[in-house]
């Protein structure tokens, strides 16, 4: 409409004269810039899960506090409430079956009041020491039996065995034992081991082998294990549940039990626990629980573990019974130590957990060290 409104509007003696027309240019155009190129957006750290945590809950996620198997204790729902620890370890003997175990996993666990998941723990070796039976629960064999199969049997069979307890909630396995006693006629004399058929044999190759197959058919079903207990348990004539100052005057970095855990934990394992006896051969003054020597250098330096080290009971296990709970918690930490497993009397947990907090709070390389641990724990975890 514009156009012809124009057209409209013009006389014809005022309408302008042709043009002559002109060449084409020969100009070349102007090329275009070249375009910038985008830079690579910078990619956000990761986000470290630990300083997302209070003191408190880093703190909370180093203990493991008992709970009986057949029904919740109430220091232990405060402890996983009010102190928010990390994990909670079924002990006793229940033989109420997965649901009923549900049941009182469910309960511990929606106590929480802490932003990681509560790792739920038991005893389920085999044999003697199976915590968890009834409806649902395979009777296992024990460890001695288990190293007779052969390896994919044994795996097989884990795969099982760790599907019962994913059903009842459990999440990690104190098993298996890498423990190695002299001989088949020592292994009598082995009280916490041997006494018990708790090993899987003699040679330290083959008990790997077994302790291998044993993790990796739980991992089937999505339950971790804990490889115990280093250095080895295997050539003690006591028990440190019910004993002092035990001993063992033989085991050095180069023994089959110290080689046992150097296979596996070449193969990748998230989880090792550490022994309350005394050995002389490798820290003369302290448990093994309570050792640098042990825990650090040996363990994580030479043997190049990197994943969470657990405690033996440190509740209240006579080898321990000569400090106070508060410094047992503290000790272990500072000797290298993750997790403090408080599962036979949870009343001392508060405790525990009030003593490494104020040694956190005073002491700047303390609080570094319990970083360190909690970053294991939550790896381990993840």
């Amino acid at each position: 409409m514009a156009a012809l409104a124009l057209v409209g509007c013009s006389s014809p003696s005022s309408a302008p004269s042709p043009s002559p027309s002109t060449a084409p240019s020969t100009t070349a155009p102007t090329p275009s810039p070249a375009p910038s190129p985008t830079p690579s957006p910078t990619p956000s750290p990761t986000p470290d899960p630990v300083q997302s945590l209070t003191l408190e809950q880093r703190v909370g996620q180093l203990f493991v506090v008992g709970s009986s198997a057949s029904s919740a204790d109430a220091v232990t729902l405060d402890a996983v409430s009010r102190l928010a620890v990390g994990g909670v370890f079924l002990h006793g003997r229940s033989s109420a079956g997965v649901d009923a175990t549900s049941a009182v996993v469910t309960t511990l666990t929606s106590a929480s009041t802490s932003p990681v998941p509560v790792l739920v723990a038991t005893d389920q070796e085999g044999g003697q020491v199976q915590v968890l039976s009834g409806p649902g629960f395979s009777t296992m064999p024990s460890a001695l039996q288990q190293g007779q199969l052969a390896t994919s049997d044994l795996e097989s069979s884990a795969a099982t065995w760790g599907g019962e307890l994913h059903a009842a909630g459990v999440t990690l396995n104190l098993a298996p034992v890498l423990d190695v006693p002299a001989s088949a006629e020592a292994a009598a004399g082995n009280a916490p081991i041997g006494a018990f058929d708790r090993e899987f044999g003699y040679d330290a190759q083959a008990v790997a082998t077994a302790g291998r197959a044993f993790a990796d058919g739980m991992a089937t079903a999505s339950v971790g294990t804990v490889f115990k207990h280093f250095p080895g348990l295997g050539l003690v004539t006591q028990n440190t549940d019910t004993t002092a100052n035990v001993t063992d005057t033989q085991t050095t970095a180069s023994s089959p039990s110290v080689q046992a855990f150097a296979t596996v934990i070449g193969q990748g394992a998230p989880w090792v626990m550490v022994s309350s006896a005394i050995y002389t051969q490798l820290d003369p003054a302290d448990p093994a629980l309570f050792s640098s020597s042990i825990v650090t250098d040996l363990l994580r330096g030479t043997l190049g573990f990197t994943g969470a080290v657990m405690t033996d009971d440190v509740s209240a296990a006579e080898a321990v019974a000569a400090w106070s709970p508060g410094d047992r918690a503290v000790n272990a930490i500072a000797a290298g130590c993750d997790v403090i497993l408080v599962s036979a009397d949870p009343t001392v947990a508060a405790e525990m957990v009030a003593a490494v907090l104020a040694k956190a709070q005073s002491d700047a390389t303390f609080a570094a060290r319990v970083d360190e641990a909690a970053a294991h724990v939550l790896a381990a975890k993840s």
